[in-house]
């Protein structure tokens, strides 16, 4: 297959964390534009918080010039092109699709506008209320992170209203005394990178407000090992105190900074970030083949001892998610000069066909598969706990597009497929019409036979709720239990029936719709996207839901930055041409 000829680098925020390599050129499509045009907004007034230099900060462990790690070189990989080649759509498909298209747009003006009358430059609106939230240090986080939103919708007029906005913002200093440095990271560095590659360096001021903000994150990794605090107390470290790497800690915390990192490396020229993250991939990459489950790494690790080994639970699931997703992402930021990321990759991949991916039994005979987890591995309770999550939603997407990239068996873009179908299936199968974010189902133990069996779903949620198996009415206590739970067939457990605006499913569907052409997955997208308007949208914007198993759900006073910055980005480009962020310029 052809390797792509890329050019340059653009950059975009969390699980948009995109890299435009060697654009061959055309601008970025302005839509609608004119129906935002007259709209005002407050400029940012300049903080009273007191500035701090984190860029002189004197550190206690600095790496000495002779031992920082350079960004790699080398001639660029030929890597294989990714998209599929899309034929020309007839005249009614191209109205449809723009008429969706544009539903999504003004879905995005109403919560955009919503974020701008009640809650300009906080981090977050409450939806209901008309209030807002800070919980991300209060440097405004769904305005960062929605940057590159703004800028692929058209919305050039706002964007820089946005970015004069930033100007004033002191991102020396935080509302919060202590931060996630993985959610700043992906949020705020990761919204002002993507905005200021995409708009072409137009802005300075968004690469300058990176820089200033991955310095003080920089000092998180002061530590005797040079591994990073990840909930960081960043006044003590301002004032001097001494700081080491946690014990306990989320795997995907410490690996999943390497984007954003590796992107200041390269437009600044200053390799500290670089070597960063790349000590951190050092470190589990010598310890990939050591853990319980060889291939993987545990939910929990041990930075302050390098110790990836002692944990037994293994997931793409919460707290693991994006250290495996940033793998092939991380591979094309790099040009594919190094063979690291693919090599971890394929670790991982052979290790979730063998133990993590199975296929769940449902009324519909779904052909499908879903990533679970595997707990207390290494021990006699060792098991499949064959739980969904809605943020394992990504794990679809991630396959497909690894299947291109590194040239992977057939049989895995199969496997992305069903993955990405599952996640379909969990919306499909809720009254709503929404997928919900934990859920446990009865595993098949043969992918090729897995029919229906009433019988034993009722004995699986026995099991689950503890009811004897030597009861002789164990299968109507348990079919009094799906009554009084309101269980859904097919469904063990419906652990956290909620949805907060999540976008990995439409995340996945969106790319194994651009890698294959299957038109079908732009229509289910639209089911998804009509359910998710109708039950969330408020007067002020949109809501999460407490329980999309109920008709109507009660909505929830949150509206996180990602649904702005990636879920309704990513039903907006389904409904898009296949050229705009095509999946051959850009890493989704």
């Amino acid at each position: 297959m052809a390797a792509v000829h890329r050019k340059r680098i653009v950059f975009f925020a969390v699980s948009l964390l995109v890299c435009l390599y060697y654009l061959h050129g055309g601008s970025i499509w302005s839509l609608f534009q004119d129906e935002y045009e007259g709209s005002t907004v407050p400029i940012a007034t300049p903080t009273d918080k007191k500035r701090i230099d984190w860029s002189n900060l004197t550190q206690r462990y600095p790496v000495p010039t002779q031992s920082m790690i350079p960004l790699p070189t080398g001639k660029p990989a030929q890597i294989p092109t990714i998209q599929h080649n899309f034929s020309k759509e007839s005249r009614s498909e191209r109205k449809a699709r723009e008429a969706r298209r544009k539903a999504v747009y003004e879905s995005f003006l109403h919560s955009y506008k919503g974020y701008q009358k009640h809650a300009w430059l906080q981090d977050e609106v409450s939806p209901l209320s008309g209030g807002y939230k800070n919980g991300f240090g209060g440097w405004g986080a769904t305005l960062i992170d929605t940057l590159d939103t703004l800028w692929i919708m058209g919305l050039k007029k706002e964007f820089a209203v946005a970015c004069a906005a930033i100007e004033k913002i002191n991102f020396t200093a935080a509302d919060n005394h202590v931060l996630s440095v993985f959610e700043t990271t992906i949020r705020y560095v990761g919204g002002l990178l993507g905005a200021y590659d995409l708009s072409r360096g137009k802005y300075p001021v968004l690469l300058k407000k990176a820089v200033e903000l991955g310095d003080m994150i920089y000092a998180a990794f002061d530590t005797p090992n040079r591994m990073p605090i990840t909930y960081w107390e960043w006044e003590k470290t301002a004032a001097g105190d001494e700081q080491e790497a946690g014990t306990n800690i989320p795997i995907a915390d410490i690996g999943s900074l390497s984007m954003e990192f590796t992107r200041l490396s390269q437009l600044t020229g200053d390799p500290k970030y670089y070597d960063a993250i790349q000590r951190i991939y050092n470190a589990i990459d010598a310890q990939q083949d050591e853990t319980r489950l060889p291939g993987m790494w545990p939910l929990m690790v041990n930075a302050r001892s390098m110790n990836f080994s002692q944990d037994g639970t293994f997931t793409f699931g919460a707290m693991s998610d994006s250290l495996y997703e940033y793998f092939p992402k991380q591979h094309l930021l790099l040009g594919g000069v190094t063979g690291q990321m693919q090599k971890m990759y394929e670790g991982t991949i052979r290790a979730a066909k063998k133990y993590i991916f199975f296929r769940p039994m449902s009324p519909q005979n779904a052909d499908v598969l879903i990533a679970g987890t595997v707990r207390d591995v290494g021990t006699s309770s060792e098991r499949l706990d064959p739980e969904g999550q809605h943020l394992t939603c990504f794990v679809g997407g991630m396959v497909g597009i690894a299947a291109k990239i590194f040239d992977r068996p057939a049989e895995e873009m199969e496997i992305a497929r069903k993955l990405t179908d599952a996640c379909i299936w969990s919306y499909e199968t809720m009254p709503t019409g929404i997928g919900p974010e934990i859920f446990r189902t009865v595993p098949c133990s043969e992918t090729e036979k897995c029919e229906w069996d009433e019988t034993r779903w009722l004995k699986w949620i026995a099991h689950d709720q503890y009811i004897d198996a030597e009861k002789e009415n164990q299968l109507e206590l348990a079919r009094d239990h799906v009554e009084e739970t309101s269980l859904i067939k097919g469904f063990t457990e419906i652990r956290e029936r909620k949805y907060i605006l999540r976008p990995e499913a439409i995340e996945s569907i969106f790319i194994m719709y651009r890698i294959t052409g299957d038109k079908t997955l732009q229509d289910q997208a639209w089911k998804m996207f009509q359910a998710v308007e109708k039950y969330t949208r408020t007067d002020v914007a949109h809501s999460a839901l407490k329980d999309v198993t109920v008709v109507p759900p009660e909505q929830v006073d949150s509206m996180e930055s990602f649904w702005t910055a990636e879920t309704l980005k990513y039903y907006y480009l389904i409904f898009s041409e296949p050229d705009l962020i095509s999946l051959d310029e850009y890493v989704l």
